[in-house]
């Protein structure tokens, strides 16, 4: 994670924003048909930055009128740029306005760029050691970072340090000037060296260092392992008056003489009349309502992403007023409460413990909002001295517990498996649960940020909610719920059901006009809420003798590979040091160096390593080190220690709002990261095991995703070969190489396989290539004719990249929609990464929901049995995992199998498997 110091000095590139918020959503006019969006985008960003790092220094420059030195340079500079829109040339005067009435210093220099002035002031702040946030979209001022220096695209949420820009672009901040320039830049007209994209660039660099150095030498640029190596010194001779001419139009100018210091950067008090006109002429009807309030916690940041209508969004905007909620501490008025629920159409439900973990977790109160600001908080545990008398938990939740149970009741929350699983404690089987807003939000845009509430109500109400660590403390020190002081855990509590409430009434009318994300949410999402409580809380019996036993053989077999690497390097050393790493692999053992660090020595990462690991024995030694060390700490350590003292049984957290897929993920433990190719992987699933009298169960869904590939290619050859239950990678090698089914090798078996995996995950010729250990011109022809004999996959695939570049987003079979911000990106790695996501994503996504609608079905067969011989106890990945007692294995099986392979129709049939022992890994 980018660690970003406190009130750091922050400077926009005011230019790079006007730009991008220009051609993002919303578009906005006001009344009197003036755009605005912009304006709003921009301005928008700033309050999101003020509000974030509360700075006490900023700085929005944009780019002064007239010519720079870089035209004087080179006369075509930016010459290839289409003039300005009209309006957006109209929205700078009043944007320069609000930024001045907001109180932040804006600067325009003439005869630079902003980038130079940003890039002086971020030296100058270096040199001071005072750290430096510079707020940008470009990616050319990736070379002004260093240990003071970090980008943030506010656009897209991220953040790049050092290491940051090292992963992102291939070579670190001192060579991105080097980047920039080999590459060239058409938009500004940087001529580059030509035929030098980004993947080639970075490999120069990386191969060889700098440009002056690659100069050094040219002899060697021929040995790089990149296309059109061999070719690449007489380009580099040709071209290299051009090249140095694109060097110094890359670099940032960092000695600008400008006519202040860094001391006259302080931000200024808002002048609060100006701003309001401005507002006013421009309709931001919200932040008017702010400015007019002149209340701290309303100014809070707004965010629209491209899935929300802003209007929807800005017509539920409310001022929240915390001093209505009510606290309920005698009987007539909880009585009083009960009776209003009854009546209620839909009522925001929370309740409020003294732990995360839902297995110890401790009910302390219970909230209810009816109505927007109309809430209530019902303490039943708070125990600091000098608490007040509350009404007894177990008389609350008896008198309660018809509503709860009831499923006309109609509730909604946010996170309700948690709510759900708490409640089970107490012999409450909560029902009525109808909407869930971490799952609204999710299911609206799964990638636009994250789905906690604090995150949703900055983020659709523009109000910022009280945050659990300014009520209870952080650290050590942090008070338990039940600690907090009534008073201030009443507002809290309260305010928490009645922001759940305002964000249902403003994401559920978006979510149900969006296609079928309705029905992906009621029909998919909803129901797994109570399924996946009820596997968690089952949880799963695990062998710690074996487990313990496992460690101690991991902890021979790491001792072993010490001995061996201590002996290939001929001296002891700390195989976990990167820099003691680094000079055996590289100084005393002369490997090559395929990627550097920002510092600019070598990598010893772990895609480094495992790539150096197919050719050499040394780090092979040390990628099986690291993967040992990995399962020992992660898994036969720590699975022993996360028994449940109560239930002797290992309870996980299955999370439904995380993976942009929509495929389920799971931590403490980490389910879906169990090794299964590995022996030592497969050994840990032994750990996992039946209870007396019970077997596991393992059902797979079977090649699920060539099976929807199949289905949405709608490609004859390949839904002929499932549907006559061919082995459909023979049936591909069949088809690739040309020979009969029954004469396939294995050999070619492999290689069609390695190309139906590689293009559901959009891999390349180059990187099929790579896998099968053949040359490029050889995997490109195993690509070409299987487009040739598959012409429906090709179809897709074309056809889902035009969808994805023209809506932004692709879907599953059932409508939920994945979005992909940088598919139109200028950005061509990042732009081809989401092609390739795009194509995937369809295939992975409806994975997701099949199991889940599994998952559904095969739960309410368990409970209309009504007896316990069955019971589903995990999900991994394509596979669910039950106890099932040993007599009825067989009978249960062959129905979870139909269960399962029913759970949706496509144009070939699913697939499920079965397998069972007295094991996980048996069950395989």
């Amino acid at each position: 994670m980018v660690y970003i110091p406190t009130n750091p000095l922050i400077l926009v590139d005011g230019s790079s924003y006007l730009f991008r918020a220009y051609h993002s959503p919303p578009h906005l006019t006001n009344s009197k048909g003036e755009a605005t969006g912009a304006i709003y985008g921009v301005v928008n960003m700033l309050k999101s930055l003020l509000k974030q790092y509360n700075p006490t220094q900023m700085a929005v420059v944009f780019d002064a009128k007239g010519p720079t030195f870089r035209n004087e340079m080179y006369s075509d500079y930016k010459a290839n740029r289409p003039p300005m829109p009209d309006d957006l040339r109209n929205q700078i005067e009043p944007l320069h306005k609000i930024v001045q009435a907001l109180g932040l210093p804006l600067l325009c220099i003439s005869g630079v760029e902003a980038d130079d002035v940003i890039g002086t002031l971020a030296r100058q702040a270096s040199a001071a050691g005072r750290h430096t946030l510079i707020s940008t979209g470009d990616k050319d001022m990736a070379q002004l970072v260093d240990q003071h220096v970090t980008l943030i695209n506010t656009m897209t949420n991220t953040l790049l340090d050092p290491d940051a820009v090292q992963e992102k672009f291939g070579v670190g901040p001192d060579l991105i000037i080097d980047y920039l320039a080999l590459m060239g830049d058409k938009v500004d007209n940087i001529p580059g060296l030509p035929g030098v994209g980004e993947k080639t660039a970075a490999a120069l660099l990386q191969g060889l260092g700098s440009i002056k150095e690659i100069y050094q030498q040219l002899d060697k640029v021929g040995t790089l392992n990149f296309r059109g190596a061999k070719t690449m010194s007489a380009k580099l001779i040709e071209h290299e008056a051009q090249l140095t001419l694109s060097y110094q139009l890359a670099t940032i100018k960092c000695d600008v003489a400008l006519p202040y210091q860094l001391a006259d950067l302080q931000i200024k008090p808002v002048d609060k009349q100006q701003l309001a006109e401005l507002y006013r002429e421009c309709e931001f009807k919200r932040w008017l309502a702010d400015v007019l309030n002149a209340e701290p916690q309303q100014q809070a940041a707004i965010s629209i992403t491209p899935t929300v209508n802003a209007e929807a969004t800005a017509a539920v905007r409310q001022i929240i007023d915390r001093s209505q909620y009510q606290t309920i501490l005698t009987e007539s008025d909880f009585h009083a409460l009960i009776a209003h629920l009854d009546g209620a159409e839909l009522t925001a439900f929370d309740t409020e413990t003294t732990s995360v973990d839902y297995m110890q977790a401790e009910l302390v109160g219970l909230s209810f909002a009816t109505a927007a600001g109309k809430a209530w908080y019902l303490p039943v545990a708070h125990d600091y001295l000098g608490a007040p008398v509350q009404l007894d938990r177990t008389l609350v939740l008896t008198q309660l517990k018809p509503w709860l149970e009831n499923p006309d009741k109609a509730k909604v929350g946010q996170n309700m498996k948690y709510d759900q699983s708490v409640l089970a404690r107490y012999d409450i089987q909560l029902q009525g649960v109808r909407f869930d807003t971490m799952l609204e939000s999710y299911v609206l845009n799964s990638t636009a940020g994250r789905h906690d509430m604090d995150s949703l109500a900055l983020k659709y109400l523009g109000h910022s909610t009280i945050s659990f660590e300014d009520l209870a403390g952080k650290g050590a020190k942090q008070l338990t719920f039940n600690q907090v002081e009534l008073e201030k855990a009443a507002e809290y509590a309260a305010e928490d059901a009645d922001v759940t409430l305002r964000l249902h009434q403003t994401l559920w009318p978006q979510l149900s006009e969006q296609g079928d994300l309705g029905k992906v949410f009621t029909d998919i999402e909803l129901p797994l809420i109570r399924i996946l409580s009820t596997i968690e809380r089952h949880g799963v019996l695990i062998d710690s003798t074996l487990l313990a036993k496992q460690s101690e053989q991991l902890s021979q077999r790491i001792q072993e590979l010490e001995q061996q690497a201590y002996a290939v390097a001929g001296k002891t050393f700390n195989l976990a040091s990167p820099k003691q790493l680094q000079e055996i692999l590289f100084e005393q053992m002369k490997l090559p160096v395929l990627k550097k660090t920002p510092s600019g020595t070598p990598s010893t990462a772990e895609d480094v390593l495992a790539e150096l690991a197919l050719e050499y024995d040394f780090p092979k030694l040390i990628t099986e080190h690291r993967g040992l060390s990995k399962l020992r700490s992660t898994y036969t350590d720590k699975l022993p220690k996360m028994v449940n003292p109560v239930t002797g049984r290992v309870h996980t957290s299955y999370h439904q709002a995380v993976a942009a897929t929509g495929r389920l993920s799971s931590t403490e433990p980490n389910l879906q990261n169990i090794p299964i190719r590995t022996e030592e992987g497969r050994r840990i699933r032994q750990a996992f095991i039946a209870p007396p009298g019970k077997q596991i169960v393992a059902i797979d869904y079977s090649q699920i995703e060539l099976r929807i590939m199949a289905h949405l290619s709608a490609d004859k050859a390949l839904v002929d070969a499932f549907a006559k239950g061919l082995d459909v990678h023979k049936a591909t090698a069949a088809e690739v190489f040309g020979v009969a089914v029954d004469e396939v090798s294995s050999e070619q078996r492999r290689r069609a396989k390695a190309v139906n995996f590689g293009l559901i995950y959009g891999m390349s010729a180059f990187g099929l290539a790579k896998q099968l250990g053949i040359a490029r011109h050889e995997a490109q022809q195993y690509v070409d004719r299987y487009f040739e004999r598959f012409p429906g996959v090709l179809d897709y695939m074309e056809r889902t990249r035009k969808q994805a570049h023209d809506t932004g987003y692709v879907e599953t079979i059932f409508g939920r929609r994945l979005y992909l911000p940088d598919i139109n990106t200028r950005n061509m790695a990042r732009q081809k990464a989401a092609e390739r996501a795009a194509i995937n994503a369809p295939m992975q996504g409806t994975a997701a929901d099949i199991i889940k609608l599994a998952m559904i079905k095969v739960q309410d067969w368990i409970e209309q049995q009504a007896n316990d011989n069955v019971t589903m106890i995990m999900q991994v990945h394509d596979e669910l995992v039950f106890e099932v007692t040993t007599a009825d294995v067989a009978s249960v099986s062959k129905t979870l199998q139909d269960i399962m392979a029913s759970a949706a129709q496509l144009h070939v049939p699913l697939l499920a498997e079965a397998g069972s022992g007295a094991n996980w890994d048996e069950a395989h």
